[in-house]
């Protein structure tokens, strides 16, 4: 397993609070070169300097740029929200895709972001206001923070949203870094169950969801079959007929091979659309589907 332990800092510019080039100019004021990442206009490396002096500028404390890796990026520029649309964030803590959806919207149409675990949802809470996606005053705007449990909000919401994002829990082995054994301690394969458990059941809570037409994306941060080809092979035997598996193509990301097989199972044509990012200096693997309902 390749790690890359000195990542460099990646951001993403906040636009519902000011403009790209505007934070480009107060950064170069302030001596920090940053990088454009060449698929996402607004997001950037940090090539000097480190993270805690980002960390101490009025564009940070003041949410016109937020911390994120550029893998978890991804799953929203899939997913593609527009203005207008009604969007579910099933496992939306700490907030990071929750605001960049809301961003990428412009603030119009509706948002649900539901975290079950009230610690995070406290902190999701916190991010929201900070980074302006909570907005009372846009007529056109519907935000509402959910602290329910995910796999029984298709109770509420059957056949209702247009686009729905499951980043869901998972092993997180693509965090693992062989030189560091704090980092893998937590592993076991009982782990990988019990995750794979828990995603089949928030998986169907987010199917439910989605209206006709909608789209669904699904993501973790692990290698794992079982958390990623498994469980959408197992949406498929329950709905296959009522969905389609898109591919995914971002000028500019790099992407593994398909997994064509995991022990018994050969995956077939339609799973193998199924993206694996593979993990660089830059970015962390990631696991990535694009689902819409037929």
């Amino acid at each position: 397993m390749a790690t890359f332990k000195a990542r460099p800092t990646t951001f993403r510019v906040n636009t519902l609070k000011n403009d790209r080039v505007e934070v480009l100019q107060i950064l170069q004021q302030k001596g920090f070169k940053v990088k454009r990442v060449v698929w996402f206009s607004d997001a950037f490396i940090l090539e000097n300097k480190s993270q805690s002096e980002l960390m101490k500028t009025d564009l940070f404390v003041d949410g016109k740029i937020y911390l994120q890796s550029l893998a978890s990026m991804v799953p929203v520029i899939v997913l593609d929200p527009k203005v207008g649309d009604k969007v579910l964030d099933l496992t939306s803590a700490p907030g990071s895709k929750t605001s960049q959806i809301a961003m990428m919207m412009k603030k119009t149409g509706e948002i649900i972001a539901n975290e079950i675990d009230q610690i995070r949802f406290e902190k999701l809470a916190h991010n929201m206001k900070l980074l302006g996606v909570i907005d009372e005053e846009k007529a056109d705007w519907k935000f509402e923070l959910v602290n329910e449990d995910g796999i029984k909000i298709f109770e509420k919401y059957s056949n209702y949203f247009d686009k729905v994002l499951l980043d869901a829990p998972c092993s997180a082995e693509a965090r693992i870094d062989l030189a560091d054994r704090r980092s893998y301690s937590y592993w076991n394969e009982k782990n990988i169950k019990d995750h794979a458990f828990l995603q089949k059941k928030l998986l169907f809570s987010a199917w439910t969801c989605l209206k006709p037409g909608g789209t669904l994306v699904y993501s973790t941060c692990t290698f794992a079959p079982e958390e990623n080809e498994s469980q959408i092979v197992w949406l498929k035997e329950k709905f296959g007929a009522e969905m389609e598996i898109e591919k995914i193509e971002i000028n500019g990301l790099e992407k593994s091979r398909n997994l064509p097989e995991w022990k018994e199972t050969k995956f077939d044509k339609e799973i193998n659309n199924c993206c694996r990012i593979l993990p660089d200096k830059y970015i962390e693997g990631f696991f990535v589907v694009k689902i819409v309902k037929k």
